[in-house]
């Protein structure tokens, strides 16, 4: 009989199957999700919870945030930021009455939370919210809020189904309930708005994004139970009603009656006594023929299982563990862990952040509110550029090289003053300011007289 590869690999299905079960199609016994205690489907409000509840959640979001918005972006008709013009300033007046930046940044935040997050432009073009917009009269004055709103809050009322139509399967209106999220009734707007007014803040600026804890949610649900446990245990230790073992020659008789009851009632009277003992430090317990011990709990270390759960959420969401929790020690991130964090928020920035704002200028545009005319783009500091601290300790050196070379004999120099300029952040000198402090020729010629 010839060699069978159907049959081959079955065989290695079934010896991989028995080595990790419920992980291979050849099982339909194990729920891994179901036996570790976590969800198999995850929902806005779990992320919700976890994000107000669960420190390491809430750092994870906030510490993303906070960095991608270190600094604000400067909204410019030219390329040149130094050089303010009038309707750049009328901009930046207007995004500063209207908290422009700070309310784009609570909705990024948001849609790090959820599966995308919102924008609702409240325009006074005299049309209720669930109409579309043509044109905004009055300029910048037309807008008149921007409302951040959370997944749970901002829904998708009504889908396009015409396929001949170019908003087939986007929406087609939403539904927006201040209420909804957090349970605050004295939030009351409720109203439906046209996708015309709705700015969707996330990944790829559509309502399918997910959520930036989600890939680590299990990680956060074990670091829960480990922290929990931890406490309950803690909590056990210091309470727990003591065991009391009654004596073999001791009287029950002359114990229930020195406590007031009968014999029959004495159970529960030691029972009362242990309760009011354990409500206070300060309580008293009689015994009298019998021996009360405590019932500790042995607590193991949580830091080593912590550890692994907190390095495995903090991979899920692309930032360096010690920048996510710092570091009790008092040791700081490492320079390279700070500069790939860098380089992490600034791709955030070029590929998320950026082309949403963008979308909104471009909306803004279409409604009149902004002037078609330049091409607005955006200047906004490098996170990765060097210190003015580094880039002198970089010209420094580069001095001292110039140096040691001229000393061992060597001709010109190493680095020029303009490539000590650059390295710094300056401009090269122009032919006039690199002689200006030389004497002229008159000047030499009037001196040797």
């Amino acid at each position: 009989m010839g060699f069978q590869p159907a049959q081959f690999l079955a065989n290695a299905a079934r010896r991989l199957d028995a080595m990790f079960p419920g992980y291979f199609q050849t099982s339909t016994k194990r729920d891994h999700y179901g036996d570790f205690g976590f969800p198999s489907t995850i929902t806005f409000d779990q992320f919700w919870q976890m994000y107000m509840r669960n420190g390491i959640a809430r750092a994870g979001v906030e510490k993303t945030v906070m960095k991608t918005w270190q600094d604000i972006p400067f909204l410019q008709e030219d390329d040149n930021p130094d050089n303010i013009t009038t309707a750049e300033q009328e901009i930046l007046d207007k995004f500063e009455a209207l908290r422009f930046w700070q309310v784009i940044q609570e909705a990024d935040r948001r849609s790090l939370v959820g599966d995308y997050g919102g924008l609702i432009l409240r325009i006074a073009d005299s049309k209720a919210m669930r109409e579309p917009v043509d044109t905004a009269p009055g300029g910048l004055d037309a807008l008149v809020e921007i409302i951040p709103a959370w997944q749970g809050q901002l829904q998708v009322a009504e889908w396009g189904s015409n396929e001949l139509s170019d908003t087939y399967g986007k929406p087609t209106m939403f539904q927006f309930n201040e209420s909804a999220v957090g349970g605050d009734t004295t939030k009351a707007r409720q109203f439906q708005v046209h996708p015309d007014r709705v700015i969707v803040w996330s990944r790829d600026g559509t309502v399918h994004g997910s959520s930036l804890l989600s890939p680590g949610f299990n990680d956060l649900i074990t670091i829960e139970k480990i922290v929990g446990g931890g406490g309950e245990g803690f909590w056990k230790n210091a309470k727990s009603a003591p065991v009391l073992s009654i004596d073999k020659d001791a009287r029950i008789e002359d114990m229930a009656k020195a406590m007031g009851v009968s014999s029959a009632e004495l159970a529960d009277k030691m029972d009362e006594q242990v309760k009011d003992f354990n409500r206070g430090f300060d309580s008293m317990l009689m015994l009298m023929g019998i021996e009360a011990k405590p019932m500790n709990v042995s607590l193991p270390q949580p830091e080593q299982f912590l550890s692994g759960a907190i390095q495995s959420f903090a991979a899920s969401i692309n930032i360096p563990t010690k920048i996510l929790v710092g570091m009790q020690t008092g040791e700081r991130a490492s320079t390279e862990d700070a500069k790939e964090w860098s380089q992490t928020i600034m791709s955030r920035r070029m590929n998320v952040i950026i082309p949403n704002i963008m979308d909104i200028v471009r909306r803004l545009e279409q409604f009149g509110i902004l002037k078609k005319g330049p091409k607005w783009s955006l200047h906004w500091p490098d996170l990765t550029e060097s210190s003015m601290a580094e880039k002198i300790d970089r010209a420094d050196k580069m001095a001292t090289i110039n140096e040691k070379h001229s000393r061992a004999g060597g001709m010109g120099v190493v680095f020029t003053d303009d490539e000590m300029r650059e390295a710094v952040g300056y401009d090269p000198l122009s032919e006039g300011d690199k002689f200006k402090d030389e004497p002229s020729p008159e000047d030499v010629a009037s001196a040797a007289v």
